[in-house]
């Protein structure tokens, strides 16, 4: 069989063969072996700095082992591996999400450039699984994804942290509430925040080995799976298996629909378009709004119930979920370890009806995240339904205007903004942060202050861990002339999430008259790349993409 990689010791030209095969040489490989063996890149998001990537470099390890014995030849590399924890409530958070973009290119380029044959995609964190897997769909080459698996927290230890109650409500015990957030392993942070839910995903697009996304990043039989992924990553470059096989307009409707029933983070509703994009697909938000109105929130993990990653995964993973919600999704779509889905779903098996119920006893009848449309956000905005107290899912109030989260933070301290109350916190979209930073910061400010019943409007977006009535993803965007630059302190906003309606009660004579007088807030960023980015990135509708 034809390899790629043969263009480097077997290109017509001998002279630059030779002098290709000494540098193959001095790094240590056998270019005898090349001639046989298909070289398999491994993608690799380790870093000692967090949690979420600190163990991925063993499990590389055994991906390695997994590729020699199958017969083929490897080469590691890193790309960054940003933490939304580590980058929140400062000017890092504006990078982070710009780094999916680049994370994405710097795969596709590298692959391109030398010649790899199959790729094994290692990934744990927010938008390092996305970013990777549009580099996938890119590149179209034989690839699997190995997940870093979530992590252990201290949810399980915290004071208040008990089945029958929410543990999502701190207020006054902040102590409890950061005894819970210790991450106490490796792996992803243990919410259905962006991490798992696309760890989860991943299993539904079938582009990893079935069941291995949610073994927990320190168990054991992570590392089987490690090894059994680099074998497979061999096996299917002789079946000529590539990604947009696997990646195909199907597979990602199936994405969108379960990420409702699992209760998924809203930047779902960012980045699955953004992969169907790079796949030569299309994912728009009447897609996630129909899954919505179609497909339950089945799971109740933390943000939005008692439930963590790991006890999902003795429930029985993703395979069992699936098999649960199987007449919600077309199962004939291929899965990376073979046969198709439906393959998958017939050996699956619920352990715990409690954390894995079944589908006519869910959590929430309706879909994890809602698209809210009207004259405030004409394009479309989300709002992770399933994570809103059922009394809040209808609101009301007087507009309090924010134009950085600074800002915001220091107005809820000051006491400036009260019960029932909705805050307007713009120029945070892709262009107008630039790079569309998480609130994260803002609606843990809220839930500390005990304004329960203050709701959030925003074109920037929020974390997995976000719950109550936090809207996002406004489109258009402050920067780009929409509604939500023009607000005052005092208009009444309508929050409808029963109907999908968010509305200013403005009149088109004020928004006219305030509109001569407007000009956006034009925020300063360093020189270089995100200057670059503010000016070509795309709405956040369309998945923020940069091309």
């Amino acid at each position: 069989m034809s390899k790629k990689s043969d263009v480097i010791i077997a290109s017509p030209n001998k002279l630059v063969n030779d002098f290709r095969s000494g540098v193959m040489k001095g790094a240590g490989y056998d270019t005898k072996h090349l001639n046989k063996r298909p070289l398999i890149a491994i993608a690799n998001s380790h870093t000692e700095m967090t949690a979420g990537h600190n163990h991925l470099n063993k499990l590389a390890d055994k991906v390695k082992e997994g590729i020699l014995v199958e017969g083929g030849e490897y080469a590691e590399f890193n790309v960054p591996a940003p933490c939304d924890g580590i980058a929140m409530a400062h000017d890092g958070m504006r990078y982070v999400l710009a780094q999916r973009d680049l994370i994405a290119d710097i795969v596709e380029t590298h692959v391109r450039s030398q010649a790899f044959d199959a790729v094994v995609f290692i990934a744990g964190c927010d938008k390092i699984n996305p970013g990777m897997m549009m580099a996938m769909g890119r590149l179209d080459l034989p690839s699997i994804y190995l997940s870093a698996g979530p992590g252990q927290m201290n949810i399980r230890n915290a004071p208040k942290f008990d089945d029958s109650i929410d543990h999502n409500d701190y207020r006054g015990d902040p102590e409890a509430f950061v005894e819970t957030f210790n991450c106490s392993s490796c792996g992803a942070c243990e919410i259905m925040g962006t991490a798992n839910t696309f760890q989860c995903l991943a299993e539904v697009l079938g582009i990893c080995l079935p069941g291995s996304s949610n073994i927990p990043g320190w168990h054991t039989e992570k590392l089987k799976a490690a090894r059994a992924t680099g074998r497979r990553a061999v096996q299917l470059f002789h079946e000529g298996l590539n990604a947009r096989q696997l990646l195909t307009q199907t597979s990602l409707e199936n994405a969108a629909r379960m990420l409702m029933a699992i209760g998924g983070s809203t930047n779902g509703t960012l980045h699955l378009p953004a992969i169907a994009h790079s796949a030569g697909c299309e994912l728009t938000l009447d897609h996630f709004s129909q899954a919505s109105a179609e497909v339950p929130t089945l799971l109740a993990v933390s943000p939005n119930g008692p439930w963590g990653l790991q006890d999902v995964w003795a429930a029985g993973g993703m395979p069992a979920v699936m098999q649960v919600m199987q007449k919600d999704i077309d199962t004939s779509t291929l899965s990376v370890g073979g046969g198709t889905l439906q393959h998958v779903i017939d050996s699956a098996k619920v352990l715990n009806p409690k954390v894995i119920p079944p589908r006519d006893q869910p959590h929430r009848p309706t879909g994890g995240i809602a698209v809210l449309r009207g004259n405030l956000a004409e394009g479309g905005s989300v709002v992770k339904q399933a994570g809103v107290k059922e009394d809040m899912l209808q609101c009301k109030g007087p507009a309090v205007c924010f134009d950085s989260e600074d800002e915001a933070l220091a107005g809820i301290e000051q006491g400036k903004v009260t019960g029932g109350d909705i805050i307007v916190l713009r120029y945070q979209g892709p262009k107008g942060g630039p790079g569309m930073p998480e609130m994260l910061g803002v609606t843990l400010a809220l839930k500390f202050a005990g304004l329960d019943k203050t709701a959030l409007v925003t074109d920037g977006r929020f974390s997995g861990a976000t719950s109550g009535p936090c809207v996002g993803h406004i489109c258009p965007e402050a920067a780009d002339g929409g509604l939500i630059a023009l607000i005052e302190d005092g208009d009444m906003i309508e929050i409808d999430i029963l109907n999908g309606r968010l509305r200013a009660e403005v009149t088109d004579e004020q928004i006219a008259e305030r509109r001569e007088n407007w000009q956006p807030v034009m925020k300063e960023v360093g020189f270089g790349y995100m200057g670059l980015y503010r000016k070509y990135v795309r709405p956040a509708s369309e998945g923020a993409i940069l091309i």
